[in-house]
Order: structure tokens, then sequence, then C-alpha cells
């Protein structure tokens, strides 16, 4: 979760990730935003973020997001 949240933090410092669960529905992170975090999920984490996982309900919160990473890593 850590290397997570410091990815979420370079992108974005001024937002607190921890806290923080409509970063989709606020639009609190733009379409380029989500279009970075696929590819650097997908760097760091050696995953692939398909169409069918790039919905708002993975990446509203940190915790959506690392619960996504999680269950990619293990498929």
């Amino acid at each position: 979760m850590d290397e997570l949240l410091e990815i979420l933090e370079e992108l974005h410092s001024d937002i607190d990730f921890e806290v923080e669960d409509r970063l989709v529905d606020d639009k609190i992170l733009d379409s380029f935003d989500l279009v970075t975090l696929v590819t650097e999920l997908g760097d760091q984490f050696d995953i692939e973020i398909t169409a069918k996982d790039f919905i708002p309900e993975n990446f509203n919160s940190a915790a959506a997001m690392w619960a996504m990473i999680q269950r990619l890593m293990e498929e």
C-alpha cells in the first residue's frame, strides 16, 4: 500500500489519498491522471489493468485501487 500511496502523492501531493474516497466521482482525478495511473500501477506491480477493471469504483480511493491491485496480482 505504501508504494501505491507514493505513486498517488507524486501525481497530486495536495490530496490526502488515505481519506479521500470519491477521487473519480468528485473529478479529483481527471482522465489524464487515470491513464497515468494505469501505466504506473502496471509497471510498479506487474499487472495489466484491462477495460473491465477501468471503472470508477476501482479508482475512487486508494483502498479500492489497492484491492484491485491485489486481485490482479493473484490472477
